[in-house]
């Protein structure tokens, strides 16, 4: 288990900084959204020609893939599943993904090691769920903040004898405010954050989630559409590109090491991933609401397994970001598209 996962995780994370051509980006203006088509993003990142058979769409070379669907926010990198920020469309026949989505997603999660802000970490900030009279979700087996604290102290002994410093938003049964949990975790430099939680829903609600930070201008996943304060810049947007390398890292050992229902990275705006300035995720460990999940959360094994797969998390992405060439310019603008060797970046209207 322990081989496959690292073969994935070298697969995913791990394109040599020059493996991209020498290649154009066409823009395209296709309801009022700057898009790209997928066969540019397969030239640029070597990945083929799109295959396509029915609305499905995939890129794929031996140890890399990419595969989505016209009309769909799912989108699947090594079989890991993401939440994009806008739909797969089609302009003339061809398949588009969204500006912010190459930016955002594709290209921090391709080539991590480009991401220009990115900081060498040494120190792991854990937060517990909920505590206190707050006791988050819910099962016969028993609560939320128990669950969450255990999984937070298992990760702490893991991560401090690899030789992180590792520091707890609580250590015991209390409850601490969300705004004061991310003050903080912003008083550590070249650290990271991970907030540990387990989902409720219907009975029937199975599986794995991890949450990053929207991007500015992209819907919440936690409300019914945009509006006005989707487009606020708020304190964690300036790590978009490292939030979403760590969420994958973090998905990805969860998913892996445990098998569970893959529900995908997603976007939101909870505060103590919003208000943060280190780079962070929130992960929901499985349903309380679930029989199954519920008791299989119960379980000391699940929960060490969880906290060996934060440990996981952090060593890859530790070694994917942080070390390599720096781009010219950071990913996370938008007017700095992936570049190799400085393609020019021409704008075509969609004729409709």
């Amino acid at each position: 288990m322990r081989g496959a996962l690292l073969l994935f995780l070298l697969a995913l994370l791990s394109l040599p900084a020059g493996a991209a051509a020498a290649e154009e980006w066409q823009i395209i203006r296709h309801h009022n959204q700057e898009y790209v088509t997928l066969e540019n993003v397969g030239r640029f990142y070597q990945l083929g020609s799109v295959q396509k058979v029915g609305n499905h769409l995939s890129l794929r070379t031996q140890v890399r893939s990419l595969r989505g669907s016209i009309g769909s926010k799912e989108f699947y990198i090594n079989n890991l599943k993401f939440i994009l920020s806008h739909p797969i469309e089609q302009s003339e026949g061809r398949p588009i993904i969204s500006r912010m989505d190459l930016t955002k997603l594709i290209e921090p999660i391709l080539r991590p090691s480009r991401i220009s802000s990115a900081r060498k970490i040494d120190t792991v900030v854990l937060d517990a769920g909920h505590g206190g009279h707050d006791n988050g979700a819910r099962s016969s087996f028993g609560n939320e903040k128990a669950f969450s604290l255990d999984v937070a102290l298992r990760a702490r002994l893991l991560l401090q004898r690899a030789g992180f410093k590792v520091v707890l938003t609580r250590t015991g049964d209390a409850f601490i405010p969300l705004e004061q949990r991310a003050r903080f975790a912003n008083r550590y430099q070249n650290a990271i954050f991970i907030s540990i939680h387990f989902n409720s829903a219907s009975t029937m609600a199975t599986g794995l989630e991890t949450y990053t930070l929207a991007p500015r201008g992209v819907p919440s996943m936690a409300s019914d559409g945009p509006k006005a304060s989707d487009f606020v810049q708020l304190p964690g947007n300036v790590r978009d590109a490292e939030n979403i390398a760590l969420a994958c890292a973090t998905h990805a050992a969860l998913v892996y090491n445990s098998r569970m229902f893959d529900r995908g990275i997603k976007r939101a705006r909870f505060v103590v991933i919003r208000e943060i300035t280190i780079p962070g995720v929130l992960i929901e460990g499985g349903f309380l609401s679930n029989p199954q999940d519920a008791r299989r959360i119960a379980t000391p094994a699940y929960r060490q397994q969880m906290a060996g797969s934060i440990l996981q998390a952090v060593q890859n992405y530790r070694n994917a970001v942080g070390n390599g060439p720096r781009a010219s310019g950071s990913v996370a603008s938008r007017e700095a598209l992936p570049k190799a060797t400085g393609p020019r970046v021409i704008t075509t209207p969609a004729r409709r």
